[in-house]
């Protein structure tokens, strides 16, 4: 079995293929990964694994990259919110062409591939409801969102003309993303993570009270992994889903890690609210994912394991 992941070498891509690597029952019967990013500092030392370095918009590397067919494809590569946003031409480049792209080289096969697309949560825009559920309006407010969006209806449509077997996950906040620049808007989700863990000070740009949903790199893995394997005809309904997430705010995240680390860490952060950062990322309503969590989809269970999943990731 022939598995393609893009973005391979990033947080979420890298975590994923540490867990296919390490663990033989995460995903049975595979015998080829080719693994797609824009470079690699240490290749896994598998001769299972291939590893192409290049832009996904490259379409003779993308050629490369489907010479095999496909078993599997988890599309995570992506511009992320804040550098698609400053850079329309890249973000579209990757974002929506180059999805579209490897798409069409799929559709050539003679064997449908399951495509796992890691969408976003930004598809819903603000201001949210009171509370975000399976049937909650779609109101993009960012780029990224908006190609984000347009693959989920690309993976809706190749799956219904029976090119592909797609589904789409709704990724929420994940962390905690290695403390280095990531052109992610939400990024100071995961900074409090490692500053308080190295005992460093940290400077909160949104208020106590701020919400936002949750979810540790483990648990996406998890459920990336689940969603590779779920059975054609339980997508037949839908194929596109709001994780699971976790519910909480600031201040509950920073008790949970003064627990976990030391109440001396409490002085360590020093709240500077940016009210319209705030805006777009710290007022999230409760999320109702029922469709997901009919499919066995999960979040992490409370907030001390999110905790404790998150600090016991390694940084690289």
């Amino acid at each position: 079995m022939h598995v393609l992941i893009t973005g391979a070498n990033g947080f979420v891509g890298a975590t994923l293929v540490r867990r296919l690597l390490s663990d033989p029952e995460a995903l049975t019967g595979w015998t080829q990964l080719t693994l797609l990013d824009l470079a690699f500092h240490q290749p896994p030392q598998d001769a299972r694994v291939r590893c192409l370095a290049g832009s996904i918009a490259d379409t003779a590397l993308l050629a490369d990259a489907l010479e095999t067919p496909v078993d599997i494809a988890l599309h995570l590569a992506s511009i992320p919110g804040g550098a698609a946003e400053r850079d329309y031409a890249l973000g579209r480049q990757v974002n929506l062409d180059a999805t579209l792209a490897l798409l069409e080289g799929l559709k050539a096969q003679q064997r449908p591939a399951r495509v796992v697309f890691a969408s976003t949560i930004a598809v819903y825009g603000s201001p949210l409801p009171a509370t975000v559920d399976d049937h909650t309006p779609l109101h993009p407010q960012l780029s990224y969102a908006t190609q984000k969006l347009m693959g989920e209806l690309l993976i809706d449509d190749f799956s219904r003309r029976g090119w592909i077997d797609g589904i789409s996950l709704r990724l929420p906040g994940i962390v905690a993303r290695p403390p280095q620049p990531s052109g992610l808007l939400s990024a100071y989700m995961s900074d409090m993570f490692w500053k308080l863990a190295a005992g460093e000070r940290f400077d909160c740009p949104v208020s106590p009270q701020a919400q936002a949903w949750w979810m540790s790199a483990a648990r996406c893995v998890d459920n990336l992994l689940h969603a590779a394997k779920l059975p054609a005809e339980r997508l037949q309904a839908r194929r596109v889903f709001a994780l699971p997430v976790l519910h909480l705010s600031m201040a509950q995240l920073i008790d949970g890690l003064c627990q976990h680390l030391g109440e001396d860490r409490r002085a360590l952060v020093f709240y500077q609210p940016n009210e319209q950062l705030e805006a777009n990322f710290g007022r999230y309503p409760p999320l109702q994912a029922q469709a997901a969590q009919a499919l066995g989809l999960r979040h992490d269970g409370d907030l001390s394991q999110l905790i404790d999943r998150t600090l016991r990731q390694p940084l690289a």
